[in-house]
């Protein structure tokens, strides 16, 4: 038990003592050394004109290893205060009878301290002052004036500080200025949520907790919770409706001009600011607006066979929060927006929705020959171009160029002559700024000339083989119900003599028997006919 005890006051001592932070004083005060005894007051504000120095006083020889530094004083774990420590060496002199220090802020005006020695039998020994009573804010920035008693001209020390900020952690604990509690947080993607928990807030005072948007200020964006200082949980459920990058949980104490803090769980989902892409049919343009602050550049592509998008030129734009529009655009579903950061990139296609589709043309296949027909939705001008593909390289060149105007929902057949094999046509809509070039390319015929031939043949023999197989099914069925038929007359006349079978008239029989001596003759007949 003991040693528990021991370990837990020691930690409490550690924490106060800011052993690992900034140096702790009790109290504010003026210390010389060499046992002097120092006093400090208020200095003048309006002080008199400078003398001019002794032989031999300069800056360098009366004022050495001047240094600044932030001291904490505490009254508690959460009431520690910032104060300016001033250190210097002062060589002294029949003619120094002191310093003054004089510390000036930003909106403040100036706080000067002198400082007089009681002893003057110590001429020519070096003392070392320190004072550390000016109280100062976080992050503020400190103009320190160090001079001389009497007020000597020239021999002066001046320096700027800048205080600690609140990211220093021995600050963010104990500092109440500082003080914006721990924000932790855990995510329930299937029903978007977020479960937040607040740690190490500023004592006895009630904590503000909502969901905002990120920018130059963060927005809120309705979701909102006031945490009771008597509450023993301090935890809360926040739904949230997108996983944004600027979408943070944002905390604050119930205090005047109180810190505050702002933790991101998405931050580094970019992907999700991909949405909203609109496309204005009427208007040919094609817009997106980020729904958080981004640096990026966006512009158009079109999308390959093998799922590469090549960049359509001079369509890069950069995007931080204004809205990108592209103008006078060609809404084909090879047409794609590309989104670029500095370390990935991404693409959306919007119109691969055949609904968005302005034009098409449409390749019929006819006796080893391709009709090509244009159809439009809108009235527009095409570029048709013929290009040629040499060898095994994937490049077409251009060979010969046409424009065609085509009207709205009317087709127009493409008069292609010649010899098309290893030739490709490439569509290109004119009347827009940005559109996509669509390219088909003709197939080899030679070895499939005779398709046209072959494919007909083929359902000529299947249907004689199916009518075929039908015969021999219904002869087969007809055989069997003969033979069926003639074993069960048979089998009845021998078992009643009185019945008759009808025969066939045209089934042969051979010679009549001849007739039996008895009184069987009738008997004979009817059985052999």
């Amino acid at each position: 038990m003991i040693p528990w005890v021991a370990l837990v006051i020691s930690y409490c001592c550690l924490d106060l003592s800011g052993a690992a932070g900034l140096e702790r004083i009790e109290k504010c005060g003026t210390r010389c050394s060499q046992g002097l005894r120092c006093k400090t007051k208020p200095d003048y504000v309006f002080r008199p004109p400078c003398q001019n120095p002794p032989d031999g006083h300069n800056t360098s020889s009366i004022f050495h290893n001047v240094s600044l530094s932030t001291v904490m004083r505490c009254e508690g774990r959460q009431k520690c205060s910032l104060h300016l420590s001033v250190k210097t060496a002062l060589q002294l002199s029949e003619s120094i009878l002191g310093l003054s220090i004089c510390i000036v802020t930003e909106g403040i005006m100036s706080n000067c301290q002198i400082l007089r020695f009681k002893s003057h039998r110590m001429s020519g020994t070096q003392v070392e002052v320190e004072n550390d009573c000016n109280a100062i804010l976080p992050s503020q920035h400190v103009k320190v004036t160090v001079k001389t008693l009497e007020n000597y001209c020239g021999i002066s020390w001046t320096g700027t500080y800048i205080a600690p900020d609140c990211r220093n952690e021995d600050l963010k604990r104990h500092v109440p200025e500082c003080i914006t509690g721990r924000l932790s947080y855990s995510i329930t993607p299937q029903r978007k949520e977020l479960s937040v928990s607040v740690s190490d807030m500023l004592e006895d005072h009630n904590y503000h907790l909502r969901l905002c948007l990120k920018d130059f200020i963060c927005v809120g964006t309705g979701a909102y919770k006031l945490m009771k200082k008597e509450e023993p949980v301090k935890s809360i459920t926040f739904p949230y409706s997108r996983p944004l990058p600027c979408l943070c949980i944002e905390g604050w104490s119930a205090v005047t001009d109180a810190p505050r803090v702002q933790v991101c769980p998405f931050k580094d989902r970019v992907e999700e600011l991909l949405f909203g892409i609109n496309f204005d049919p009427l208007e040919e343009t094609l817009s997106w607006e980020p729904a958080c602050p981004l640096t990026a550049s966006v512009g158009l592509c079109q999308k390959r066979e093998d799922d590469v998008c090549v960049d359509l030129p001079h369509t890069s734009q950069k995007v931080n929060r204004a809205k990108i529009t592209f103008t006078k655009v060609d809404p084909h579903p090879q047409l794609c927006m590309k989104f670029t950061t500095s370390s990935q990139s991404w693409t959306r296609c919007p119109f691969t929705d055949s609904r968005f589709q302005a034009w098409e043309f449409t390749v019929t296949r006819h006796r080893g020959h391709e009709d090509v027909n244009m159809l439009s939705q809108i009235t527009a001008d095409f570029s048709i171009g013929l290009c040629v593909k040499s060898g095994g390289s994937t490049e077409c060149n251009i060979t010969e160029t046409h424009t065609v105007h085509v009207e709205k929902r009317k087709a127009v057949g493409l008069n292609l002559t010649g010899e098309l094999q290893n030739t490709c046509l490439q569509v290109k809509r004119l009347d827009t700024k940005f559109a996509a070039t669509v390219t088909h390319c003709f197939e080899d015929y030679t070895s499939g000339d005779m398709t046209w031939v072959i494919v007909p043949v083929g359902v000529c023999l299947s249907g004689i083989i199916i009518v075929t197989l039908i015969l021999h099914v219904l002869l087969t069925v007809y055989q069997k119900r003969k033979q069926k038929r003639n074993a069960g007359c048979i089998s009845e006349k021998q078992t009643d003599p009185a019945n008759e079978c009808v025969v066939p008239a045209l089934q042969r029989h051979g010679p009549i028997p001849d007739s039996p001596p008895s009184g069987n003759t009738e008997k004979a007949n009817l059985i052999a006919y």
